[in-house]
């Protein structure tokens, strides 16, 4: 099975994950989705591929994600609920780099030392990836939360809501973007794949955030089994 194909069922994969973990918690199972996807998203970063004949990095679809929560958040719950779903995630993501280092400076056993060289290779990379994506996501996702308020006041009414979507998304995933890239990988990989990375990271984002348009639309008609 291709990269492509691939790409477009784990997108499916992830959007329907969320819509169910909406189902189910509310908006409780949103603020955890949060948390967990900063977390795997900056994991999956480190792993390159080529979609589409481009040279990309996963966590892109994760990173969509966090966009639409944050997205849908902002329309059902308000301005001042989505700051919060922001504040978790980046909490979330400090949290974790910091206790994995601590982790890592255990001595392991030899029984486990493939284990903690597995370990060395994913979390060892994580500090500047993590500095990237702190960085990156506090800047952007604060500034998506403003925009689509903005044009939410500007245009309200629920079938424009593909606008509010797209466009704070378009706008906040160009500024994250700017911001992720050349902190994650400026020195670590070739000036011309680093000027891939950027340019098919942004359309990719894009794409997700085409492609998540409908299941905005969903989630908002949907009544949470839980309402706390």
């Amino acid at each position: 099975m291709s990269n492509e194909m691939i790409w477009l069922l784990f997108a499916l994969l992830n959007f329907s994950m969320i819509v169910l973990c909406y189902k189910l918690f509310g908006k409780t199972g949103l603020f955890a989705w949060i948390a967990m996807g900063t977390v795997i998203a900056n994991i999956q970063v480190v792993k390159m591929v080529e979609l589409f004949g481009m040279t990309a990095t996963l966590g892109n679809i994760m990173f969509g994600t966090l966009f639409l929560a944050t997205d849908l958040i902002n329309e059902k719950y308000g301005l001042k609920t989505a700051k919060k779903a922001v504040y978790i995630g980046f909490f979330a993501l400090i949290s974790v780099v910091v206790i994995m280092q601590v982790a890592l400076q255990f001595d392991a056993i030899a029984e486990s030392l493939i284990m903690q060289s597995a370990l060395l290779l994913i979390f060892g990379l994580i500090p500047r990836i993590a500095l990237a994506s702190i960085v990156a996501y506090f800047i952007s996702q604060l500034f998506d939360v403003y925009v689509f308020q903005k044009i939410k006041e500007m245009l309200p009414k629920q079938r424009l809501l593909f606008v509010r979507n797209i466009g704070s998304t378009a706008i906040s995933q160009l500024l994250d973007t700017a911001i992720f890239v050349p902190i994650a990988f400026i020195g670590v990989v070739p000036n011309a794949i680093l000027i891939d990375i950027l340019i098919t990271t942004y359309i990719i984002k894009l794409l997700v955030a085409l492609l998540d348009t409908p299941f905005i639309y969903l989630m908002v008609k949907i009544q949470p089994l839980s309402t706390e």
